[in-house]
């Protein structure tokens, strides 16, 4: 019975017609619902916004006044908001006043909730009084838990879901009954009589028309049925004539679909051909361009060792020129060779990176040190520009990194040197955070900006912001094409935000591990004997380096008081502004010592409690005058010797120094430095030219180029290794190869240390130092 129900036109056009009315249903129920989801999220957003606005001015009050008591009746009623879960006062100093909280509603449904509206949201509003507004209060942070507007929005969403369900059912009803009465029972009978009609004469057949039908669709039907019924043989007769022309036409068919096939087949197969000819052109390209690299990358060293000669002996002539006009002359010649080296620099790190060449380090490093050197290095930089470059890393940076140094110091200096260079007045911010596994170096400038359309220029090879920026400043545009290649080379993410006029914001992330090793500790009595003393600050909130020192100083937990209100403590006094006002109220201080913060570079004091912390701030410098202007000596912190970083302060005894160097300028310069430094030197001009020196006479230590005729320096220390007699004897590479695999190759062949080109006398100086024997043996010539 079901069956024969279902095979109905009627059932049929009112299933039909209900699925299509549900699934219209459901997607409009699913609109109105997305609808009233946004707008749930705005009214609760508008809700809670309205509840902290009401309670700011009061609670503004109440931090102003330091009330504690009307603090937590106000907490208390905003916990009366059903969907309030915490609220708490925190004042300037980022602690917390007073705190209300309550537990969240447990709900089967809350999952869901949740996955549409987060668990709970937290509003900040930072607190302040009309007459004050330059005062920061601290702030009003509030906890809503989202589950008292989910659980309305999922109501509303089941009752219209619901609702439009019984609807499609009622509907369902209707329309299956209407559809019986009008359209099944009338063709029911038209079936029925032409079930009736005999095969042998079906044309004398006439059907019936229904009551109440003769003017609708079933009696037009009808008649056009008996029409066609008298038509039949003529209709006959016109199919078997049809039928004919049809097995014609599908013969021509045939033949047209087989002609289209081959011509399918002929396009098909020259298409594959043009597939491969692409392929081929690819491959050609990529060979290409690998070649163009390793070529750049050959040309720049071959064009890096004539011009280290070039740079040294520029170097040489400017120590022993004595006419301030040929010094001068002198120094912008060696200003330009330099910067054409660090030109070739970027080339050749560029095209190694774009050869698949460059390999980094994993190596503990200290980033608080490398961002103060990077800072103290581009600080002189700064100051002739007369913009502040300030150092604000974060108190609770882990001491040591796993990662590549070199390469990281690389991309800050290329920063810091861009907003320095693009900077004509304010400030250039370094700040450093780290969390989530990640840290975060970001470089902040007042610069002159950049379009939107330059921004999707920067980071490509030679191209800057735009043609005016190239001719006002200058540049090549390579820095920070490099910088993205090695961020990226390192998994981590370079980004940039920047308007015109306003300054550029560089964010760079580098997922760097924590190294757990040996840190500098700090003597717990030291610093609660500071905490004692405290600090007066009179650096003025202008100051842009007072954040970060405040901030440091916290992290000890040592008070910071106003120097004009607390007269006593150690002075803080900004070194700068107004010299002669501040060395005098530094002399007239009754406290602790003072420390004169320097951000010009020049401030000096010979008074024996007066002590100077340069600035960007460094922090060893800054507990180090702590110590001294609170009369605690070195303040107990211990440090650990550090070979890499040289000996100690000893003076470094005259050795006897095999330069094995095949450029004979290359050995002028070199020679002429550790002459200078004190040492005997001897030349060999290749790796078999040194092994003779060295079975001749003693040396004490042998510094040896690795790209040399006849011999190179890789084999040539390979066979110092061979013989038992040099297994102990230092072999320093000197090499114009920059990368990291080539410090690798140098290392795995047996030497000792590596040092690049050009030759640099302070670099000299340290790895002598590094490797120089404790008591070395007087030479004897054989």
């Amino acid at each position: 019975m079901f069956n024969r129900i279902r095979q109905r036109l009627s059932y049929r056009l009112t299933r039909d017609t209900v699925l299509v009315a549900m699934v219209l249903g459901l997607v409009l129920n699913l609109i109105q619902i997305t609808l009233d989801y946004f707008t749930a999220r705005e009214s609760m957003d508008r809700e809670v916004r309205a509840l902290i606005e009401i309670s700011q001015s009061p609670a503004s009050q109440i931090a102003y006044n330091i009330d504690v008591r009307l603090a937590e009746e106000l907490l208390d009623g905003l916990l009366q908001h059903p969907a309030t879960i915490d609220a708490r006062i925190i004042d300037s100093d980022g602690q917390t006043m007073a705190a209300a909280s309550q537990s969240s509603p447990v709900s089967r449904y809350r999952w869901i909730s949740d996955l549409l509206f987060g668990a709970s949201r937290v509003f900040n509003e930072e607190l302040q009084v009309p007459q004050l507004a330059d005062l920061p209060l601290g702030q009003l942070v509030v906890t809503i838990d989202t589950y008292h507007y989910g659980i309305q929005f999922l109501t509303r969403a089941t009752n219209t879901l619901i609702i439009g369900l019984l609807k499609s059912l009622a509907l369902s009803g209707v329309l299956l009954a209407i559809f019986y009465f009008v359209l099944t029972r009338p063709m029911m009978n038209v079936i029925n009589a032409l079930s009736q009609v005999r095969a042998s004469s079906p044309e004398k057949v006439r059907l019936p028309i229904p009551e109440n039908h003769k003017g609708d669709e079933i009696g037009t039907m009808v008649g056009i049925i008996n029409q066609h019924l008298e038509n039949m043989e003529v209709s006959v007769a016109k199919l078997r004539s049809a039928e004919s022309a049809m097995k014609n036409y599908s013969s021509q068919l045939e033949r047209e679909v087989e002609d289209r096939t081959r011509e399918i087949s002929e396009k098909n197969e020259a298409l594959l051909r043009g597939n491969r000819a692409l392929v081929r052109a690819k491959e050609d390209a990529v060979r290409r361009a690998r070649a163009r690299a390793n070529f750049l990358a050959s040309m720049s060293h071959e064009i890096r060792t004539p011009l280290n000669g070039v740079l040294g002996m520029l170097g040489l002539a400017l120590e022993s020129e004595k006419d301030a006009g040929q010094r001068n002359r002198l120094e912008i010649a060696l200003n330009a060779g330099e910067s054409l080296l660090g030109l070739l620099n970027d080339i050749l790190d560029i095209s190694k990176v774009e050869a698949g060449k460059l390999s980094l380090e994993s190596i503990p490093f200290s980033m608080r040190k490398l961002i103060e050197e990077c800072a103290t290095l581009h600080a002189q930089q700064a100051r002739r520009k007369g913009i502040n470059l300030v150092n604000e890393t974060a108190p609770d940076l882990p001491e040591h990194f796993l990662g590549d140094p070199t390469r990281t110091r690389q991309i800050l200096n290329n920063l810091l040197s861009n907003a320095i260079k693009f900077t004509d007045a304010g400030t250039v911010k370094i700040r450093t955070s780290w969390s989530g596994g990640s840290l975060r170096l970001e470089v902040i400038d007042t610069g002159i900006g950049m379009s939107r359309e330059g921004l999707h220029r920067i980071f490509s090879p030679f191209s800057q912001a735009d043609t005016d920026t190239t001719r006002l400043y200058g540049g090549t545009g390579l820095g920070l094409t490099l910088c993205r290649q090695l961020v990226e080379r390192m998994h981590g993410q370079i980004l940039v935000d920047s308007k015109e006029g306003t300054g550029t914001h560089f964010t760079v992330t580098l997922p760097l591990p924590v190294h757990q090793g040996d840190e500098p500790e700090i003597a717990e009595g030291v610093l609660r004997r500071l905490s004692d003393i405290g600090i007066a600050m009179a650096l003025p909130q202008s100051n842009p380096h007072r954040l970060a020192i405040e901030s440091q100083l916290r992290s000890w937990n040592i008070p910071v008081r106003s120097a004009s209100r607390h007269p006593e403590g150690i002075l803080l006094i900004d070194a700068a502004n107004s010299p002669r006002e501040s060395l005098a109220f530094a002399n007239d201080w009754r406290g602790e010592g003072v420390i004169l913060a320097d951000q010009s570079g020049t401030a000096t004091s010979n008074h024996p409690r007066h002590c100077v912390v340069a600035l960007p701030l460094r922090r060893d410098d800054l507990f180090r005058c702590l110590c001294a202007a609170g009369g605690l000596g070195s303040g107990g912190q211990s440090t650990r010797p550090d070979r890499s970083l040289g000996t100690g302060q000893q003076p470094i005894p005259a050795l006897n120094i095999l330069l094995v160097e095949d450029n004979q300028v290359n050995q002028l310069v070199a020679s002429s430095l550790l002459k200078k430094l004190g040492h005997r030197v001897d030349h060999a001009e290749n790796g078999r030219r040194a092994l003779e020196a060295l079975q001749n006479k003693t040396y004490d230590l042998v510094l040896m180029d690795c790209q040399m005729p006849v011999m190179d320096g890789y084999e040539a220390t390979r066979a110092i290794r061979q013989n038992p007699q040099w297994q102990t004897l230092p072999v320093i590479a000197v090499t114009a190869n920059v990368m990291q695999g080539d410090r690798e190759d140098c290392l795995a062949s047996g030497m000792n240390d590596y040092i690049t080109k050009p030759y640099n006398r302070d670099e000299l100086r340290a790895v002598i130092a590094r490797w120089a024997p404790l008591s070395p043996e007087p030479p004897t010539d054989s």
